[in-house]
């Protein structure tokens, strides 16, 4: 390999970067990390994995949490993962430790998304392949599932979007979608945990992610200046978090007062933890305030 194939075309930390010969390396490796099998983890939750679509290649981690009685159907919870829509997976050690907990304090089943990450499978790929797993989970709600934990314990009247990051721009872009199509089930609420909706310039990591990305406003980037889209959200309440120190959370305040404003007929809260940043939830999984967030969300999925 010559040097001038090694060149540095685009550098993006801490996502990645591209070199000249088409080369993507990522700055975030977080391993695999194994399901539990048959035996539940310390929480008590049970994970394994599935294959949504061959065609694309979509799969998703699923979450069953302790069954303490086997006659109670549990909320659903549809996870999408954050990582800047290019690094990250639902089945990494950061994620699935974040989703068991989360599992663990809410009673709830959750499928956690796995898509195709960019720059390789730029926008839109991430949103089609969320919405072939809300179409697999809306399978099991008609009752053409094939799914045994989702069949047995999920109560398709209680199911919930969630995500941080660019997993809350996917969340917002399928309930958006929701409302114009029919994934085969009703969604009840969208948590948005500090939601990546881009600021006044378009970034340059954002063009190469997203290549027709037709501006700043571009709905995508930042639905609050699209009220007629924002009056079309598929879901009955919607949860926006956002942190005192997040970079994005201007964005997230103008997300909630343009849903407020729109003519969606939802329940729309806002809740801000003070003096923490974008995503801390995920990396300090074990401190007292994200230890609040959590059974925010928690209960949030539960009334």
């Amino acid at each position: 390999m010559t040097s001038s194939e090694t060149e540095l075309v685009h550098n993006f930390p801490p996502f990645f970067q591209i070199l000249k010969n088409g080369t993507v390396k990522r700055f975030f490796n977080d391993p695999f990390f194994p399901t539990t099998g048959d035996e539940p983890n310390s929480d008590g939750v049970l994970t394994k994995d599935v294959v949504v679509s061959s065609d694309p290649k979509v799969g998703a981690r699923l979450f069953l949490p302790k069954i303490t009685d086997p006659t109670r159907k549990l909320p659903l919870l549809v996870y999408i993962h954050g990582g800047g829509f290019s690094i990250g997976s639902a089945c990494n050690q950061l994620f699935t430790s974040y989703v068991i907990s989360l599992v663990a304090s809410a009673n709830v089943i959750a499928v956690s998304v796995d898509y195709r990450l960019a720059p390789e499978n730029p926008i839109p790929a991430c949103y089609e392949d969320s919405w072939e797993v809300l179409k697999w989970v809306g399978f099991h709600g008609l009752g053409q599932g094939s799914d045994p934990w989702l069949n047995k314990y999920a109560d398709f009247s209680k199911v919930f979007l969630a995500g941080e990051s660019a997993g809350a721009n996917i969340a917002h872009n399928m309930a958006a979608r929701v409302g114009s199509e029919d994934p085969g089930m009703k969604i009840s609420g969208m948590v948005l945990v500090h939601p990546f909706f881009g600021n006044n310039e378009v970034s340059p990591m954002w063009k190469v992610i997203c290549p027709d990305i037709s501006g700043y406003d571009d709905p995508r980037y930042n639905p609050a200046a699209n009220p007629g889209l924002m009056g079309k959200i598929g879901c009955g309440k919607v949860l926006v978090c956002c942190a005192e120190n997040d970079d994005f959370k201007d964005r997230a305040v103008s997300y909630y007062e343009a849903l407020k404003k729109s003519e969606w007929s939802g329940e729309v809260e806002i809740f801000e933890t003070e003096g923490e940043g974008h995503a801390f939830h995920v990396f300090n999984q074990g401190c007292e305030k994200a230890a609040v967030l959590k059974k925010k969300m928690a209960d949030y999925f539960n009334n």
